[in-house]
């Protein structure tokens, strides 16, 4: 048994829908968050400074004794993941790429699953690799929805303005698309997108499988804990602290739109990453 805390971090506020996923799975777990907002999204950075950026966030969470780091940001995780691993050899790491593209291919009837994420994580070009070790045959295709993040970040995840982009980027693929292009699977590759679920299913229907890397990490973190002896002891729930690198007070802000419980400016503490 092992009480140390479970690492998480993302380059904002989004990655807060893993801390859930894993909060809800695994309540007793103690959870260390960190947010880089000073610097997010990392969705528009080249590759080398995503990989600075993450190696960094890591470095910060090691020194404060993580059992395992979970990369809940989904650029960090396609680009960068490589590199953490040979950076902390001896520490545990999940990324959300691997869960989600295993999770979709077995979701998809027809394997013509479509991914949405940002630039960067559409450049990188992971999750299709990653969706095909799971499910060979399937068809992906990526969409860059940069808007998408600055919707969820003003809490704009319904209503007409929403409806509009989520039409922009997806009338292609779901909504004026014919039957036989038309995507059977939406993978959510970006820890903001959850947010927008309720609208995409209420405009994409419930034919569409909608996949949510969140739930999906939260499994794969409880398998390594267990098979590398690192659970903690059930019982009292444990305790979440959270690190950003700007200003708490937004942290706290939009900080709900992701986590159902309260979390306040007093609860983060300002860190600078080096």
């Amino acid at each position: 048994m092992d009480p140390r805390a479970i690492g998480v971090f993302d380059s904002g506020v989004g990655g807060l829908t893993v801390l859930k996923a894993l909060r809800d799975r695994l309540p007793w777990e103690s959870l260390l968050y960190l947010g880089d907002t000073a610097r997010l999204p990392y969705g528009t950075k080249s590759a080398e400074a995503v990989s600075a950026y993450a190696l960094q966030a890591a470095r910060a969470l090691v020194a404060r004794d993580i059992k395992i780091l979970v990369v809940a940001d989904n650029t960090s995780s396609a680009q960068a993941l490589g590199r953490l691993r040979a950076a902390f050899p001896d520490l545990p790491m999940v990324g959300v790429v691997e869960p989600g593209s295993a999770a979709a291919g077995h979701a998809s009837a027809r394997g013509r699953i479509i991914v949405i994420a940002s630039e960067s994580t559409v450049a990188a070009g992971a999750y299709p690799n990653a969706v095909r070790r799971a499910r060979a045959e399937a068809r992906v295709t990526q969409i860059a929805c940069p808007l998408f993040v600055a919707l969820v970040e003003e809490g704009l995840v319904d209503g007409p303005i929403a409806e509009q982009v989520v039409r922009h980027y997806l009338a292609a693929n779901f909504l004026d698309a014919g039957e036989e292009e038309r995507g059977d699977c939406l993978l959510l590759g970006c820890t903001h997108f959850p947010a927008l679920s309720p609208l995409l299913r209420r405009m994409l229907g419930e034919r569409v499988a909608i996949v949510d890397s969140a739930s999906t990490t939260a499994r794969a973190v409880e398998d390594v804990l267990e098979s590398r002896g690192l659970a903690a002891p059930p019982g009292a729930p444990g305790v979440i602290r959270y690190l950003a690198t700007d200003s708490p007070e937004r942290f706290a802000r939009v900080a709900p739109i992701f986590v159902p419980w309260t979390v306040t400016a007093r609860d983060v503490e300002m860190i600078t990453l080096e």
